[in-house]
Parts: structure tokens; C-alpha cells; sequence
């Protein structure tokens, strides 16, 4: 039975689409749903500064901390969502590798299910790139991954 579920959001329209899948899921079986944004680090040397007038606040701001307000504005979209449909929900900003995170958390919170959207790269481009799909499914023995694609 699924008593929980976790929805890992980066603001991409599979994200989405992965989100409106739990929502429906988590209204038939009653779970709440736990919302994870994670800012990867691995691609970050140095302290880079964004543009004041790239940032929401028009200020000079560390890239980091920029990165940070936009995963909070989409668990945030994400928690309305679940709202509007009457589903219960938690969000989650973690920083670190994805795939460990969504990993990390899914064994911490002991959630049943990990629905995840796929932006359906090929197998070299995933391989080169990266795939937190792939590498969720991978990775991830105990708990059934739902991919969703576009």
C-alpha cells in the first residue's frame, strides 16, 4: 500500500507532469506527497555572483543562494498545486548530487513511492550528461520509482 509519496521537482514540465501523476495517485490512496527540489553542487567552483538584474530581489546575489530561492519557488508552486487538488504535502531544499538526495530522503522518510519525470535523453546523451531518472532507478533497490516522461 502507498502511504507516502515522494516527487522530486526541478521546475521542468516533466517535473510537472510527474506531479499531476502523484496527485492523482496520493488522492486515490489517501498518501501525502513529499515535494524535493535539490540544487546539484557538483557543477559549482568557486562563488559565482548573479547579475542584479537577472535575480528576484534586483540585488547582487551568490549563485548559490539565487539557486536556492528558485528550488523554494517550485516546491512552493508544487505545494499549491497539491492544495487545490486537496492533497496533503511536505516540502524539502536540499543541496548536494540529486540522486543521492532523492535517495537520501526517500530511505529517511521511509516514503513507498518515488514519481519522477524524465526528459527522455538517449542513452549517450544520459550517459554523458547525467540522468537523475536513470540514476534514481539504478541506484534505488528498495522502493518502486514511477518515471514519468514527457
Amino acid at each position: 500500500m502507498i502511504k507516502k509519496i515522494l516527487v522530486p521537482i526541478d521546475g521542468s514540465k516533466t517535473a510537472q507532469k510527474a506531479l499531476e501523476y502523484a496527485v492523482d495517485l496520493a488522492k486515490q490512496t489517501g498518501a501525502p506527497i513529499v515535494l524535493l527540489s535539490v540544487i546539484d553542487k557538483s557543477p559549482f567552483y568557486g562563488e559565482p555572483i548573479i547579475p542584479s538584474k537577472s535575480t528576484p530581489t534586483h540585488l547582487q546575489e551568490n549563485l548559490e543562494d539565487y539557486l536556492m530561492q528558485t528550488a523554494e519557488a517550485y516546491v512552493s508552486k508544487a505545494e499549491k498545486i497539491c492544495k487545490s487538488k486537496g492533497v496533503e504535502s511536505r516540502k524539502i531544499v536540499k543541496a548536494g548530487h540529486p540522486v543521492e538526495e532523492i535517495i537520501k530522503t526517500a530511505g529517511a522518510l521511509k516514503v513507498d513511492l518515488i514519481v519522477l519525470g524524465s526528459h527522455g535523453k538517449s542513452a549517450l546523451k544520459a550517459a554523458l550528461l547525467g540522468s537523475v531518472a536513470i540514476g534514481v532507478m539504478h541506484t534505488e533497490k528498495k522502493i518502486p520509482v514511477l518515471v514519468v516522461r514527457r
